[in-house]
């Protein structure tokens, strides 16, 4: 699959890459993070197949333009709004992924009527972190230790005030690791994740992490998702180890919505149930 860069301008100068494919009705790919880059591309050839598909990396990220910020939900919705302006789609499908899917549903909800349908990947609902994070944590912990050496250098790596960048690919594809039901190949899968390795924007991650904390949870944005009217597919890896109860709360509050269901995949559907991924996204992508 061929793909053909560009640079998409954001109203504040800011560069974001971007890469387009294929023939069809558009579709923009979220990426996760937040502070991460556009993983996309193994799944994204397929999904070109019958879609214009376009992937970017988010502001400071991969091989956008590196900024200092602001580190917002409402400037992320503003560069993916720039994204979808650049490529002169009227309306475009979404599919976002963890963090994505968290800006894909923001960017919904900011301008329903630029959105022809939302798949929502991986998430973890419009509840408070409460909801979701300590658990998430333990399940984190436990699995790793599962392999007790990777859990005590991935602790080791963490405790470092400074880290090669060496170390820091490291650290993050055994932290990785956790995120794949096949345990004998999670490593190796995490380790794909990480090649190409762009570093992680740190700064990018714990204020838009700290942004969710404050405002994720709140009787307004339960009432904007009961008046989001159009269709949503959400998709979930059954052995995510973020609680997939979590989710319960946005497939409740929102007025037309799906759910898939993989059973045999983990927080990275696409990379361990592919057929059952592109299946439930083309259903929903017409």
């Amino acid at each position: 699959m061929t793909w053909t860069e560009e640079k998409v301008t954001a109203d504040d100068g800011v560069c974001l890459w971007a890469a387009r494919s294929g023939v069809g009705e558009p579709l923009v790919l979220c990426h996760g993070g937040p502070g991460l880059w556009d993983m996309f591309e193994d799944v994204a050839g397929p999904l070109a197949d019958r879609s214009t598909v376009v992937r970017w990396d988010q502001r400071g990220c991969g091989r956008s333009q590196r900024c200092d910020g602001p580190w917002t939900r409402e400037r992320f919705v503003a560069d993916l709004d720039a994204v979808r302006g650049h490529f002169g789609f009227d309306r475009t499908a979404l599919l976002g992924h963890s963090w994505g899917a968290q800006l894909a549903l923001a960017y919904a909800l900011a301008h329903p009527e630029r959105v022809s349908t939302l798949i929502y990947v991986s998430g973890t609902g419009i509840g408070p972190d409460a909801d979701w994070h300590p658990a998430y944590r333990e399940n984190f912990l436990a699995r790793l230790g599962e392999r007790p050496e990777r859990l005590q250098r991935w602790r080791y790596l963490m405790d470092r005030q400074l880290m090669t960048d060496e170390e820091a690919r490291e650290g993050a594809v055994l932290q990785w690791s956790v995120e794949f039901e096949d345990r004998d190949r999670a490593l190796e899968q995490a380790g794909h994740m990480a090649d190409p390795w762009f570093g992680i924007n740190t700064a990018c991650n714990k204020t838009l992490n700290e942004e969710r904390k404050r405002t994720w949870g709140t009787p307004e944005l339960y009432a904007a998702c009961r008046g989001l009217d159009l269709p949503v597919l959400i998709v979930d890896g059954e052995h995510d180890i973020r609680p997939r109860s979590a989710v319960d709360s946005l497939e409740r509050a929102l007025p037309n919505v799906r759910r898939v269901i993989l059973p045999g995949a983990g927080h990275m559907p696409w990379a361990e149930d592919r057929q059952g991924f592109l299946e439930a996204v083309a259903s929903a992508v017409r």
